[in-house]
């Protein structure tokens, strides 16, 4: 692919402008203007830096083993402590806003993260061009974080995963948008884009529950633990609707539950997210989306700090 489609294709899939990419190659828009056209090409360091945010976007093929061990010690050497975040009004507010602007952009949302801060800090504010849907999910996708994240202050060293936490999850997330929110589906789906068969809706509460006991034993690899977790929970798909956005939910409590900075989906990476949710259904290899997950950790860890 030649470095004209490379940028086209950043352009396309991260949804930003020509402004927004010049601004991350640090070039002058004109510059960049003249690349995309084929004017002129980049010397070999934006070269390098073209394909870096490439691969950041679309997704990779394969990941180097020493590349991918060292990555998964730096992700696991973060540390963000729940009193730290709970204690820390700022830094609680903070990664409320963009977990919830960014899981939900995923999703589809036309939300900007201006109108996700103007509904999350005002409980009676209306965006009059934005959906009552749009709004309602910013709504619930903080109850339910804060949820989560009070189970987990409760119950401290002694929190344990189990089917009915995720019911109360999900209930909270989709409450007055979905007809049977905090149930498992009973009716077979599909998702869009994917060509992989999602478990029959009879078999979905035992494929929870092994899920939840698989969370629940000790783990030495944290990164792969939310991996494998995150996929399995999204090929089970127990839902009608909410899939993502729980299994989101679920992989940023489980990193907290573990001590470390939890990985934030940037809505930028949803092509290389799916791509590597995708391979991990497919091969049952974890470890490109272990990689996803570690840089996610890594650049949520300069977010926040």
């Amino acid at each position: 692919m030649s470095i004209q489609e490379q940028l086209k294709q950043i352009l396309a899939e991260a949804k930003w402008s020509q402004d927004d990419l010049a601004h991350r190659l640090d070039v002058a828009p004109k510059t960049l203007s003249f690349w995309i056209t084929g004017k002129t090409e980049p010397r070999d360091k934006h070269l390098k830096r073209i394909q870096d945010i490439y691969f950041d976007i679309v997704g990779r093929t394969e990941v180097d083993r020493v590349y991918l061990d060292d990555l998964k010690k730096k992700a696991e050497a973060t540390h963000l402590d729940l009193k730290e975040l709970l204690n820390n009004e700022e830094l609680l507010k903070i990664a409320t806003l963009y977990l919830t602007y960014h899981t939900n952009n995923i999703e589809g949302s036309t939300m900007t993260i201006d109108d996700v801060a103007t509904v999350l800090d005002d409980e009676n504010a209306v965006i009059a061009n934005k959906s009552y849907r749009e709004q309602a999910e910013a709504r619930n996708h903080r109850t339910a974080f804060l949820f989560l994240l009070d189970q987990l202050k409760i119950e401290g060293k002694n929190f344990k995963w189990s089917s009915g936490l995720i019911l109360e999850t999900h209930k909270r997330l989709m409450n007055s948008l979905l007809d049977d929110a905090g149930n498992y589906r009973k009716y077979g789906v599909r998702v869009l884009g994917s060509s992989i068969a999602r478990a029959n809706h009879i078999s979905v509460p035992q494929k929870i529950d092994d899920l939840v006991a698989y969370m629940n034993t000790p783990t030495d690899d944290i990164i792969e633990r939310l991996a494998k977790t995150h996929a399995i929970f999204e090929l089970i798909h127990p839902f009608g609707d909410g899939n993502g956005r729980t299994g989101r939910l679920i992989m940023f409590t489980q990193a907290m539950q573990y001590g470390i900075v939890p990985p934030l989906v940037l809505k930028e990476r949803k092509r290389a997210y799916y791509k590597y949710l995708e391979n991990a259904d497919k091969t049952e290899n974890y470890d490109l989306l272990s990689m996803f997950i570690a840089e996610s950790v890594l650049s949520t860890d300069k977010l926040l700090r």
